[in-house]
């Protein structure tokens, strides 16, 4: 009795201001999904073509989802699973679907963020040219079992360490500082990057779409690709939404939260594709080759790049401080999802939950790491253990969950249940109209079409 007593203290924290719940949801949704996928994306699927159709989906499709996450999680204030049993009882399995998510994602996310943490210190202790070469250096790193793990862990405790805080005391005062930290950088660096000479191709490849090569079969491909990153990008289907969203107060205009979120959210990934592609354009000469250097872009192609800069040390130094701060947001909200579900389901208080989380997120998270080194040639389904990880978070559970929650939403509970939520304390929905459509029609199409289009036509 007295460990649920305490769960309901632990459900009645919330963020203290309407600032604080933007910037703690902004810094979940600005993460490695923007500065480390969006510009590979961006770069592979036509630039500008695939900057425009991100765009478009994010102010619509993206919008919609959002909304109806975050009204779901104030409304029921619970975390995803009694979030969802709570909505309908029979939706209950919905619940362990989405909670599963966030299980699989944060440890491995984590070991990316230690990828990055190891980056930092490369630049920090000016051995940087050791990382300016082929890609050894990144694959003699992610090999080395010892030397991956203790910057996986590093990662991982200071992620932990913001969460056993709290709400308030943790996430929220962390966010911020860490956001208009992360903007300063990054607005900074992409000025720097656009003033090189040469970068005026790479601002045209990436801003302007390629009408020449245009397709149907390549729109396709390229809407697809933008709505995954959806997904990774604004923390859409991972519970995380749903557990801010529970911690944000009803006073709290929340249709503008969600488009502050937003712009954050692609400002920051336009941001970082204006710092990335037009910086390999320049130094690789416009290498098709290393504009579609895909996920090795950031850990491979950019150190060759602040390698041949003056100053290329501090710039790079600089750049993944930045990377840091965003990874650092994000995976906080993962843990913070992970340790809301434990806490609720279990009945337990913070410090155990958080406890329990890390100890499942070292566990995962050595089967990423062991995958790159000593595992290296155990698959699941082609994929290396990390990437099959990405590949089931992303494109199967993830949409699977949003389009039941869209069922959900628009035909079991009504999207009257959302619109009540979003109206409350005299707040006027403006984007009424456009959430209905979206929520009955078009998003659950998308949904199916990002299930489909992988078996159907090879990313």
């Amino acid at each position: 009795m007295a460990n649920a007593t305490a769960q309901q203290t632990e459900k009645k924290a919330s963020f203290g201001s309407k600032l604080g719940f933007v910037l703690a949801a902004a810094g979940s949704a600005v993460g490695l999904g923007n500065i480390w996928r969006f510009p590979y994306l961006a770069a592979k699927y036509g630039g500008g073509l695939f900057l425009i159709v991100y765009i478009i989906l994010t102010v619509a499709f993206g919008f919609s989802l959002m909304i109806t996450e975050i009204a779901i999680g104030r409304k029921t204030r619970k975390s995803v699973i009694g979030a969802y049993q709570t909505l309908h009882p029979k939706f209950k399995p919905l619940g362990l679907l989405a909670a599963i998510v966030p299980l699989i994602v944060t440890p491995y996310y984590c070991v990316i963020g230690g990828w990055v943490l190891k980056y930092l210190a490369v630049f920090a202790t000016g051995t940087q040219s050791q990382a300016a070469d082929t890609g050894s250096f990144f694959s003699g790193f992610i090999s080395s079992t010892s030397e991956s793990t203790i910057y996986f862990l590093i990662y991982l405790l200071l992620t932990a360490v913001v969460v056993l805080l709290g709400v308030e005391k943790g996430i929220e005062r962390i966010s911020k500082i860490v956001m208009p930290a992360l903007i300063l950088l990054i607005v900074g660096i992409a000025i720097y990057t656009i003033t090189l000479d040469g970068a005026g191709a790479g601002l045209k490849y990436y801003l302007l779409p390629d009408l020449q090569s245009f397709s149907l079969k390549q729109l396709l491909i390229t809407v697809t690709a933008a709505m995954g990153q959806l997904f990774y990008s604004m923390s859409l289907a991972m519970g995380i939404l749903i557990t801010y969203g529970s911690y944000m107060r009803k006073e709290d205009a929340l249709e503008s939260s969600v488009r502050h979120i937003e712009l954050f959210d692609t400002g920051v990934a336009s941001l970082a594709g204006l710092i990335i592609v037009p910086a390999v354009f320049v130094f690789s000469g416009g290498n098709a080759d290393a504009l579609r250097a895909g996920p090795s872009l950031m850990f491979v192609t950019l150190p060759n790049v602040f390698e041949s800069m003056i100053g290329g040390r501090w710039v790079g130094f600089a750049f993944f401080i930045m990377v840091s701060l965003a990874a650092l947001t994000s995976s906080i909200s993962l843990m913070e999802t992970v340790v809301s579900i434990i806490s609720e389901k279990f009945h337990l208080k913070r410090i155990p939950s958080c406890l329990i989380a890390f100890g499942l997120c070292i566990v995962l998270g050595m089967v990423s790491v062991l995958g790159y080194s000593i595992w290296d040639e155990v698959t699941i389904l082609g994929y290396q253990m990390l990437d099959f990880f990405d590949f089931i978070s992303n494109n199967v559970l993830m949409p699977i969950v949003a389009l039941l929650t869209c069922i959900l939403i628009g035909y079991v509970v009504k999207v009257k249940t959302i619109e009540d939520e979003v109206e409350e304390c005299g707040h006027t929905f403006r984007a009424k109209k456009l959430f209905r459509v979206m929520i009955k029609y078009v998003c659950p199409i998308c949904m199916v079409i990002i299930l489909i289009t992988p078996f159907v036509i090879k990313l």
